[in-house]
């Protein structure tokens, strides 16, 4: 151990809370969810951290720690949401095949977005967000690498959003 280490858990927690919920917050933008993510944050770390540990391997170990968090609360979270998109979905062709309106529902801009993309970019967004594919099992499905799978739905989502800006 060199440097300098923390006397106690007490002192853990109130040297890295405020960075800990300052990162949360900025990632969910609401503070219950901010504070319930930084509490998770600590709980997480309290077991497998070694107060032994010098200050700066506690705070690599919380940053860490709070990635982790957060990637589980976005897992979750949009695991919801996807849920909520398929059901504003409807199957089938859209109304009159033009471009949705401000009036339009979600379901008919998204249709109109998706059938506008090339065929691996439409098919990498619907895996990825409509049927809650993961990276891998995305890439898996169209036959290739998980890399080249973000990359594809990087650049998928880049398309849509300049098609979204056309779209009256």
């Amino acid at each position: 151990m060199t440097g300098p280490a923390y006397p106690d858990w007490d002192a853990v927690y109130r040297d890295n809370i405020g960075w800990v919920y300052r990162l949360m917050y900025s990632k969910v933008g609401n503070q219950p969810d901010a504070e319930d993510l930084t509490a998770e944050v600590f709980m997480t770390a309290l077991k497998p951290l070694r107060v032994s540990a010098t200050v700066p391997e506690v705070r690599k170990y919380l940053k860490m720690t709070a990635r982790t968090v957060l990637a589980s609360h976005w897992r979750d979270r949009m695991g919801r949401e996807v849920t909520r998109i398929e059901e504003d979905i409807q199957e089938g062709p859209a109304d009159d095949g033009g471009q949705p309106t401000a009036e339009s529902g979600t379901g008919d801009r998204v249709r109109w977005l998706l059938a506008k993309l090339p065929d691996n970019y439409r098919q990498i967004l619907e895996l990825r967000f409509l049927q809650a594919f993961s990276a891998r099992d995305a890439a898996k499905q169209m036959g290739v690498s998980v890399a080249n799978a973000k990359v594809l739905q990087h650049r998928a989502l880049k398309m849509a959003a300049r098609l979204g800006g056309e779209a009256p």
